[in-house]
């Protein structure tokens, strides 16, 4: 039943958009429809790569089971509501299916943190399999120490080992291609299980299978309580399921991309590592997760940025680890290949040091949202909302980064809106909580001298729209939020025409937007349209009594989504390739509230 060689067959490169995601909210890999899992760092979202492929190249490791020779994909999807995987190819007159998830739920049981299952299963005839396990840990690919045990075989690294263990019993070598034969009615499930820091603990296949079908009723109860008149349900479902998936479980904590360097600009240098927290991307999910009912989500969230927030308080960082420390210092990884031959990949962000005025407004406005359903703010959480709020008086008349992170700071209109944001909502949550009066006044005085600044100032009459920063003529996307604010009437002349020009100067072709002036943040190459910037023009146009036009954009964005749902945070309007990490929490998050606007919005 096994056999192999030293090597196997060159795989191409999938495009990013044909990988799945498979996730347990502490970890995620990424699984091409070839059966290769070419992405998972262990023993989390931030951790080490146990197989990297994906920008690593073949010496970087892969999990690989699928036919022994190329074969049509004839169906992909998640089993309804759920994160488990299917895939099933034609072989011949045969049909082979993988179904793999992993397993979310391991509180109150004896079971390792994370725990992969796989499951091979024929249909018709007999199918001839490959089984490529081949993991190399880190920067420098590190082969394990390997362990041939009664339940399978251990590869060790120190204080990480993983275990693979299968049903049939399978003779498998690390990095040697093992051949099988899956016949009808004799599935075959193998099991990864990771442990770091702690005894390895063995789940017979058998019962890390029931655990799969467990987690699956968890995940369909979970996903029954989302309005069922909501528009476009099942794909808001698949997007909460996937920001579910991404928020790591011991903190609380969303972040931004399970993947490092996939490139925006394939063959370039845009190439950032997405697995950590922007508190301004956390706080858009997390508001989406609010307005859908799931108030848990929420709160925890709100905790996590409480314990956060402590090491730079009052100030708000551009963002943090899952944990909420500081951000590694950006570096940049040594002879690995990347996605497409885009180099440099990069672990760490340079981002974290920077000043970015409109995550005040973002983190305030979901407080904000979770007050206003209900909820109290704790003390100390009311405590340190104040302190932003207090940041944000003393300083927006500071040139920041920007929501786009560009390098030179200046004086960004939609920051400006954020700060305004910030200061509103938080006096909004005074109406309900203590606040000292002077208190009171300074963020009055502050936010209606923002709004004053911002009208005269990042305004062009001429275009009837906001500009991106004083002074200029340039138009941004981010400016489409707009309409959520209140500082303007959502019917105005300002707001429509500010929808409309952005609309008209930044499209992309159909539905697609560009965040900014193609070429316009100093970096060399190009970028693609930005997905989430077409959901929030559904959102702004649903909000200003545009709703037949809201629902045709957002039908149109659909057909750019991948097969299995999912979305990364650019897409190549020319040839409609998914660019950037994968999936997208911003873009999924982005989506879920254009469908909520739809759903209120008045008929037109």
């Amino acid at each position: 039943m096994d056999g192999g060689s030293d090597t196997t067959c060159p795989r191409p490169s999938p495009p990013i958009s044909d990988y799945g995601l498979v996730g347990d909210t502490r970890t995620a890999a990424l699984v091409a429809s070839d059966g290769g899992m070419d992405w998972l760092c262990v023993p989390r979202f931030d951790g080490e790569p146990l197989f990297g492929r994906l920008v690593g190249g073949p010496q970087a490791g892969t999990f690989r089971i699928g036919p022994d020779r190329p074969a049509a994909v004839v169906g992909r999807r998640y089993r309804q509501h759920t994160v488990t995987l299917e895939t099933t190819w034609a072989v011949g007159s045969s049909r082979l299916s993988l179904t793999e998830a992993m397993v979310a739920e391991v509180r109150g049981r004896l079971l390792p943190t994370t725990l992969i299952v796989r499951r091979l299963s024929a249909e018709h005839a007999p199918v001839d399999v490959v089984v490529e396990f081949d993991p190399r840990l880190g920067e420098r690919h590190r082969r394990p120490r390997v362990h041939h045990r009664r339940q399978g075989l251990v590869c060790e690294w120190g204080s990480l080992a993983v275990s693979l263990s299968s049903t049939p019993e399978l003779s498998i070598e690390p990095g040697r291609p093992t051949s099988i034969t899956v016949r009808p009615g004799h599935p075959v499930t193998l099991v990864l299980a990771v442990a770091h820091r702690e005894p390895l603990i063995h789940v017979e296949p058998a019962a890390a299978w029931e655990l799969v079908s467990d987690d699956e009723t968890r995940w369909r109860a979970w996903a029954a309580e989302i309005d069922e008149t909501l528009p476009f349900r099942e794909h808001v479902v698949r997007s909460v399921l996937t920001l579910r998936l991404l928020t790591y479980s011991p903190s609380r904590a969303p972040l931004a991309a399970p993947t490092t360097s996939l490139p925006e600009d394939p063959g370039g240098v845009r190439n950032w590592d997405y697995r950590y927290v922007w508190p301004r991307d956390a706080s858009i999910g997390v508001s989406a997760f609010l307005r859908l009912g799931k108030t848990d989500e929420a709160r925890g969230f709100l905790a996590w940025l409480l314990h956060a927030s402590r090491l730079q308080r009052p100030r708000l960082p551009a963002l943090l680890t899952l944990h909420g420390r500081h951000v590694p210092a950006e570096r940049e990884l040594p002879n690995w290949p990347g996605y497409l031959d885009s180099r440099p990949v990069r672990i760490g962000n340079g981002a974290a040091s920077q000043h970015q005025l409109d995550g005040y407004g973002w983190v305030i406005d979901a407080a904000w949202a979770f007050a206003q359903a209900g909820h109290r703010l704790y003390t100390e959480t009311w405590r340190t909302v104040r302190g932003l709020a207090d940041v944000v008086a003393h300083c927006w008349q500071r040139p920041d980064a920007g929501v786009w992170e560009v390098r030179e700071p200046a004086q960004h209109v939609h920051s400006k809106l954020m700060g305004w944001l910030a200061l509103d909502r938080a006096l909004a949550i005074a109406d309900t909580h203590p606040l000292r009066g002077r208190q009171r006044r300074r963020w009055q005085k502050s936010r209606d001298a923002i709004a004053a600044e911002v009208r005269t100032r990042g305004f062009d009459p001429t275009a009837t729209s906001y500009v991106r920063s004083y002074g200029s003529q340039e138009l941004d996307a981010a400016l489409l939020v707009l309409p959520l604010l209140g500082m303007d009437d959502v019917r105005s002349p300002r707001v429509r025409g500010t929808i409309d020009a952005i609309r008209d100067r930044l499209s992309a072709g159909g539905p697609l937007l560009y965040r900014y002036p193609p070429g316009g943040d100093g970096l060399p190459g190009t970028e693609g349209a930005f997905l989430p910037c077409s959901f929030w023009l559904a959102q702004g146009l649903a909000r200003t009594g545009r709703r037949i036009e809201a629902v045709e954009l957002f039908q149109a964005m659909l057909d750019y989504a991948s097969p299995l749902g999912l979305y990364a945070e650019e897409l190549d309007p020319s040839t409609g390739a998914h660019l950037g990490n994968y999936p997208q929490t911003l873009t999924h998050a982005a989506l879920i509230q254009a469908a909520l606007a739809i759903r209120d919005a008045p008929d037109d």
